[in-house]
């Protein structure tokens, strides 16, 4: 295949050496889904080793449908919070069987599929104000540093809401949890989560030296860093693997050799048996709410970030991108895992100058890969990846010189959506407060002209929203 024809390297200012590198950094600070995943559909009943393999082949075609069909540097994989939501809404919440909620995923990817063909998701997508998408941008950058900083337990629960990490503290919120489910106290030490924090706090440190002094692959290399530091404060005695908090060994386990799950305990396993049609239709627009906003969300903030915009404002070939969403989505719902969507965390492969689909190919080929060598990239912890997304986030903030704040009727809505994302945990729930404060604003000052019908729409379906579900 002839690479520069194919994705356009030149003309994206781009070398196959950087596409790869920012797709092997996409990868590793997404690879957490592969151990995350697994974890949480395997508590409705679902066979974990299974579900491992479907996520790792949902990330694989989606990843790559997006370089066919968009060449754009986004992967894909089970969506964060999407999966959450099968599994502790609609299973463990509602009674559903897990293959009510797999066919609930499935008719949410025809419906996507159906919306993409007739252009309705770009349509949402140009609608969206400049300042409201560079707002996008930085409200993705601040909640996945957020994020980055809750796995490495830098930022825990407290009195406050919200506190600085101690081992005391952590403690009472542990003991608090297993009060409230019944379950036995596990007692966390200054060697098992203690030392981890610590090294999240040098990698974030590393990380930033490195990306000061300009060194090429300067996030991938903090991760691989702050890895090795773990493995030897392992070596000697500074960091205590304690499996009933969910901290393990540092070092990849092989003792259980090469092999790959079956998928056969859960692939195409649909059922509508017991479920109400309106029930079956309430779950369906809640998948279908939260991933078309969640990818839309991610699709904005990163290409807002990459200068990928047009001077309007648009994505080139976001019809690409948004179809090989809703393809993604169908296929990871035959294979047996929850919404398969655009990662926001693409971002940091963006960050490392990825600019084609070369970079998702390269994503995509590593999550080929994982199904046979899942030992190693399970072992990455997430205090090594937590400096990542902390980095990523502040080079996702620069967009906020962009936005016009000096004008109210576009600074306040952008505030409230940069706001939101963080606070509510939801790159969806912060558009929707922009969209709704940016259409009541302008239209209360008198400038209702100016948005575009398809925005008061978008209003009036968010204020539904929260209404009704």
């Amino acid at each position: 295949m002839n690479l520069e024809k194919f994705f356009h390297l030149k003309e994206n200012n781009t070398t196959v050496k950087t596409e790869i590198l920012a797709g092997i950094t996409t990868f590793m600070t997404m690879a957490y889904i592969l151990a995350v995943n697994p974890n949480i559909l395997s508590s409705t009943g679902m066979d974990h080793g299974a579900v491992f393999t479907a996520t790792a082949v949902a990330a694989f075609l989606g990843t790559l449908c997006m370089a066919l069909f968009a060449n754009y540097p986004f992967a894909l994989a089970p969506g964060m919070g999407l999966n959450a939501y099968f599994a502790y809404t609609v299973v463990l919440g509602m009674g559903y069987s897990w293959k009510v909620a797999l066919a609930a995923v499935l008719v949410e990817g025809i419906i996507f599929i159906v919306l993409s063909l007739l252009n309705v998701r770009e349509a949402i997508f140009d609608a969206i104000p400049f300042n409201l998408k560079k707002a996008v941008s930085v409200g993705i950058g601040l909640f996945i540093a957020f994020i980055g900083l809750q796995n490495a337990k830098i930022v825990i629960g407290g009195s406050t809401l919200l506190s600085l990490f101690s081992v005391d503290n952590y403690n009472a919120i542990l003991q608090k949890d297993a009060t409230v489910n019944g379950t036995e106290f596990v007692a966390a030490s200054a060697n098992d989560v203690g030392i981890t924090v610590l090294l999240a706090i040098i990698g974030i440190i590393i990380t930033g030296v490195l990306v000061a002094k300009n060194i090429k692959g300067n996030i991938l290399w903090g991760i691989l860093i702050t890895w090795l530091l773990g493995i030897i404060c392992q070596f000697t005695g500074l960091y205590v693997p304690n499996p009933d908090l969910g901290y393990y060994s540092l070092l990849p386990d092989f003792s259980s050799g090469i092999s790959i799950p079956s998928l056969s305990p859960i692939f195409a396993k649909f059922s509508l048996e017991g479920i109400p049609i309106l029930e079956f239709i309430v779950i369906v627009f809640a998948f279908l709410f939260v991933d078309l906003f969640d990818t839309l969300g991610t699709l904005i903030g990163v290409s807002a970030k990459a200068d990928m915009l047009d001077k309007d404002g648009k994505l080139p070939r976001i019809k690409g991108a948004l179809m090989a969403d809703a393809v993604a989505t169908t296929a990871g719902a035959v294979l047996g895992t929850s919404t398969t969507t655009t990662f926001v965390e693409s971002a940091s492969g963006v960050t490392e100058g990825g600019r084609t689909g070369l970079t998702a190919i390269t994503t995509a080929i590593l999550f080929g890969l994982s199904l046979f060598l899942s030992p190693i990239f399970l072992a990455i912890p997430s205090f090594a990846t937590a400096p990542a997304l902390v980095i990523v986030g502040f080079y996702m903030l620069s967009a906020v010189s962009d936005i016009k704040f000096s004008d109210p009727a576009e600074g306040i809505p952008a505030f409230i959506c940069i706001a939101a994302m963080p606070f509510f945990y939801s790159i969806s729930e912060g558009i929707s407060m922009g969209v709704i404060s940016y259409v009541a604003l302008n239209l209360l000052i008198g400038k209702g002209k100016k948005v575009s019908p398809v925005m008061y729409i978008l209003a009036i379906l968010f204020i539904l929203k929260y209404i009704l579900i």
